[in-house]
């Protein structure tokens, strides 16, 4: 009898652990990303890497939450209400450089989506096209302090054009509405906006054509989340990588994902051409056969300069890439 009930207590206990094994390998760690901005396009890696499991094989229950600006976002991490960010990486370093405790541990877009664009009809093709029309910008902002530079490296002067000033919205209006001829604007974002809003063809003019190079979209977390938590952050580079990755490989199942889990993000065939124009900014030519995330220093540097002659950045505080950017938390 004493037997038979150490047989049933052993095989309650075999039971009890069966099922508790389970349970415990669905326990992930909680993390909060914050996107730079509503949903759209250059968001899609997030939504393909959760959609196919890639947080999950790492252990992560990743909630993504829309921002407001990359400044909030920011701060957002610095205050440790959000575990990463996603957020205009020189944006990052001149809040660092005031004392918020954040880095960047991956940079998306290498390439500069800074443009100038109008519609096709109007015939601006190259730089020189633009003398005698009208630019609308939004004065202060990133692309209004980089676009001296481009004057520079253009041999174009201000007098050449007229210029509209106004936010966000004003710009596109300007455009879509004859106002203005050209604006400032991300060449997976505003370009699209006009293209969906006039249904004509949009004409593009980078200003990393032109030797006018900044970093910018990437991943920052909180310092004492690099200090303390480094295994977590290794894990959601890891999952980020191979997200960017499959979207590399497949943009159009990319959003398609990022559509399912958030059906106002836009309309799928604009959100399919934005995310098109997004993945070759992915590699300078210093990265190229690299895999995505992993910044080269040199182009960082680079960055830093620009940010000192025209971001507003105080040369003293400059600091080396190093300071503001890692690899050391990315897979090979």
């Amino acid at each position: 009898m004493e037997r038979r009930h150490l047989l049933r207590a052993a095989a309650t206990a075999a039971l009890a652990a069966s099922m508790a094994a389970p349970a415990f390998a669905q326990q992930r760690d909680k993390v909060t990303l914050l996107l730079n901005w509503y949903v759209y396009s250059e968001h899609a890696p997030f939504f393909i890497g959760k959609e196919r499991g890639f947080y999950a094989d790492e252990g992560i229950d990743l909630d993504i939450q829309e921002g407001r600006g990359s400044a909030v976002s920011i701060q957002a991490v610095a205050a440790n209400s959000a575990t990463f960010g996603y957020v205009d990486v020189p944006t990052m370093i001149k809040a660092a450089t005031k004392g918020a405790p954040v880095k960047a541990v991956g940079v998306a877009l290498q390439v500069s989506p800074m443009s100038v664009m109008g519609l096709a009809e109007k015939n601006i093709k190259t730089p020189k096209d633009i003398i005698g029309k009208t630019v609308a910008m939004t004065p202060g902002d990133s692309m209004s302090q980089i676009w001296p530079l481009f004057l520079k490296k253009t041999g174009l002067q201000e007098g050449q054009y007229k210029v509209v000033s106004g936010d966000a919205q004003t710009k596109l209006n300007a455009v879509i509405h004859g106002q203005a001829d050209l604006l400032l604007g991300y060449l997976m974002d505003q370009n699209i906006k006009v293209q969906d809003a006039t249904k004509k063809p949009v004409q593009v003019i980078r200003f990393a054509d032109y030797g006018v190079n900044l970093i910018s979209s990437g991943i920052v977390t909180h310092k004492d989340t690099l200090a303390n938590k480094g295994d977590l952050v290794r894990r959601f580079m890891r999952a980020t990588t191979r997200a960017f990755e499959a979207t590399e490989k497949e943009p159009e199942a990319a959003i398609d994902a990022m559509l399912k889990a958030n059906s106002k993000a836009g309309q799928r065939d604009t959100l399919v051409i934005g995310i098109k124009l997004t993945t070759p900014l992915y590699h300078t030519a210093d990265t190229q056969k690299l895999r995505p995330l992993r910044a080269s220093m040199k182009d960082i540097d680079e960055s830093l300069d620009l940010l000192v002659q025209y971001g507003g950045l105080d040369a003293a505080q400059r600091g080396k890439a190093q300071d503001w950017v890692t690899n050391d938390f990315l897979p090979q």
